[in-house]
């Protein structure tokens, strides 16, 4: 699928609105002005260049983390037109930086893809920078403009000298005024994000230097083989099932189509799907498309072979793909993004395509690749005699504690509410902690599971042998959603899950298990917003007649240093604090602090838990060691 014709000038660049408001309220722009809003520049930049290399104009882009808190971001591509825009009469480079939705990708000769189509544009990072330089490499001639707080210091780019080489440079420097919580940026939350786009554009070579530190870092991401790559990066601490990783790649008047895809002998599935580079979390119509055709194409072979006996019941989708981990990218001229965090692809057109495609090709891989194929048959064959002791499982559980009439575990103490919007469960690690959180807890909204000691890792174990393990069970029983295929977020009884645990290491360790059963088995809660952790105290200090909370060592020296005297009491868990203090400082809506989880990078979040959750010993120790200092940051 290429462009329709080689344009870009001032003509193609179509403007939509102004940017008024932005600086006024950015979380309406970027989602937050913490750090992922922070980081979130850096994408609309990259994002930028990254269209010129899926359109074939660039091959390389640079990425600089610079000394004095800005960020610089260098392509080799076409660069952006200066001429002046009909409309605007002004630049089309000064358009593209002064107004909101401006640029190429919304003129159908310009871009025929576009990953940006899903953000907000340059504009917006001029909008919320403190300054702001562009640099244009075009026509022979290099062209530069600054900026103020968005507003162009000089009417029009000024041209500078003659050059060879063509491109676009933006260096930008974030408002402290807008982002006050940190205007730092994070090494590896950039250098992961940068991986995944080289790996989603075949050959595209990005490379990331941060010159913060006494010395220079740099990193190049630079991938032939594309999502093969992408596939054996994820698998890396995994023991594939097959050697050779699928790759089939595919393109039409109207879209592209890439998936890699390889077993493994794990039992957690993982699919990533991307739209135009955009990560869908909540999936989508190509996900469903290459489910579809996958579970059709592994029957098909199975049945073909004698694999599986005629009595037998066809695989299901959830047996096919356990171990599974694959890469679903494809490339839409018109793009339509649903969900509740608009992660989720909609074109119905797509659907059909992807399972066309798939239906066509996978069967050739699987007769090419007949002995590996067998192996894969087996693997699910096997899924499916575990889901089967896994359904008799939760039979037989219920039938013991009379749940087959939608009963609820004992141990809850539900909320009177059955509004799930205003609906919480907390998830209390200890007996000694369930007692002072049910006597403090707002019995109308909020209910209390209490749980004991550490649940089952589940990152090692199969649905049938979690589901023996009662706090499971419990969990499961509670949210309402089901599992699994049968899995239904509309079902949900509690639009909060709140995880509270001591605020020590073991707390710490029982809040990572709780979180690896929820993302490998109830994801979707992470992805639409529902998962909390809370924020207890570790330490209380007396002033005088006033009570001070800290929530860690941190707050603790700060607090010391205007109060050098003070005597702090530590609570040793959960179950030393009194219904009262618990209340106020933790589940009070008014006062208490929840830390939401979020799950931007889904193959940052697989590789966390396969570190901390897998059998890797020196991998975690690794991680634990380097990330020790900024664990309170740690989130997926």
């Amino acid at each position: 699928m290429t462009a329709t014709r080689d344009s870009y000038k001032a003509k193609d660049i179509t403007v939509l609105e102004g940017l008024e408001a932005v600086r006024r309220r950015p979380g309406m722009y970027i989602g937050s002005t913490g750090p992922r809003g922070l980081h979130h520049l850096i994408w609309e930049v990259v994002d930028n260049s990254v269209d010129e290399a899926m359109a074939g104009y660039c091959s390389k882009i640079t990425v600089t983390l610079m000394a004095d808190g800005g960020v610089e971001v260098t392509d080799d591509g076409r660069g952006i037109p200066i001429d002046r825009h009909a409309k605007t009469k002004r630049s089309a480079l000064t358009t593209v930086l002064t107004t909101l939705h401006a640029g190429g990708k919304f003129e159908q000769g310009a871009y025929t893809v576009s990953g940006g189509l899903h953000g907000v544009g340059v504009s917006v990072v001029n909008a919320l920078s403190s300054r702001l330089e562009a640099e244009v490499r075009r026509d022979g001639s290099l062209y530069v403009q600054e900026f103020k707080d968005g507003s162009p210091k000089t009417k029009d780019p000024k041209k500078v000298r003659a050059v060879k080489k063509s491109g676009t440079t933006i260096r930008f420097w974030p408002s402290e005024e807008t982002f006050q919580e940190t205007t730092e940026f994070d090494y590896d939350t950039v250098s992961s994000r940068l991986r995944e786009t080289a790996f989603l554009n075949r050959g595209l070579s990005i490379t990331l230097t941060d010159e913060r530190g006494e010395e220079a870092r740099t990193a190049t991401f630079h991938y032939k083989g594309g999502l093969v790559d992408f596939v054996n990066h994820l698998n890396a601490k995994r023991e594939p099932l097959h050697a050779h990783v699928i790759d089939i790649a595919d393109e039409s008047d109207d879209a592209e189509l890439e998936v890699a895809l390889q077993w493994t002998t794990s039992y957690n599935e993982s699919v990533l799907s991307f739209a135009n580079n955009i990560s869908t979390h909540e999936g989508g119509t190509h996900e469903e498309g290459f489910r579809k055709a996958l579970t059709k194409s592994i029957n098909d072979f199975a049945r073909a072979k004698n694999l599986l006996k005629e009595k037998d019941s066809n695989l299901t989708g959830e047996d096919v793909r356990e171990g599974l981990t694959a890469v679903v990218s494809v490339r839409v001229k018109e793009p339509q993004f649903e969900g509740q965090t608009k992660t989720k692809l909609g074109n119905t057109e797509i659907r059909s395509y992807v399972e066309r495609t798939l239906n066509r090709r996978l069967p050739e891989w699987l007769e090419k690749y007949s002995p590996e194929a067998r192996r894969i048959v087996e693997k699910s064959v096997n899924a499916a005699k575990a889901r089967e002791a896994a359904r008799k499982a939760r039979e037989l559980t219920r039938r013991k504690s009379g749940l087959e009439s939608g009963g609820l575990p004992d141990k809850l103490a539900d909320c009177s509410s059955r509004d799930p919007g205003e609906s919480e469960l907390f998830i209390v690690e200890g007996k000694s902690a369930a007692g002072p959180a049910k006597s403090a807890r707002n019995s109308e909204t909020q209910a209390i599971l209490p749980i004991r000691g550490k649940i089952l890792n589940v990152e090692k174990a199969r649905l049938a042998k979690a589901l023996q393990n009662t706090e499971v069970q419990d969990i499961f029983t509670a949210m309402g959603t089901g599992i699994g295929d049968d899995f239904d977020i509309t079902k949900a009884r509690y639009h909060k899950i709140v995880l509270l645990a001591d605020a020590d290491v073991d707390g710490a360790h029982i809040r990572t298990l709780l979180l690896t059963l929820l993302f490998r088995h109830l994801k979707p809660l992470i992805e639409v917003g529902y998962v909390y952790i809370a924020q207890p105290p570790l330490y209380r200090v007396k002033v005088g007649s006033k009570v001070h909370y800290l929530k860690d060592e941190a707050e603790l020296t700060e607090f010391q240093k205007d109060h050098p005297k003070v005597k702090p009491t530590r609570f040793k868990g959960l179950g030393e604090m009194n219904a009262r203090e618990l209340w106020e400082t933790t589940m009070n809506p008014e006062t208490r602090t929840l830390l939401r989880v979020e799950m931007e990078d889904a193959a940052r979040a697989e590789k966390t838990f396969e570190t901390l959750m897998g059998d890797d010993v020196a991998s975690r120790k690794s991680f634990i060691q380097q990330n020790a200092d900024d664990v309170r940051f740690l989130d997926i």
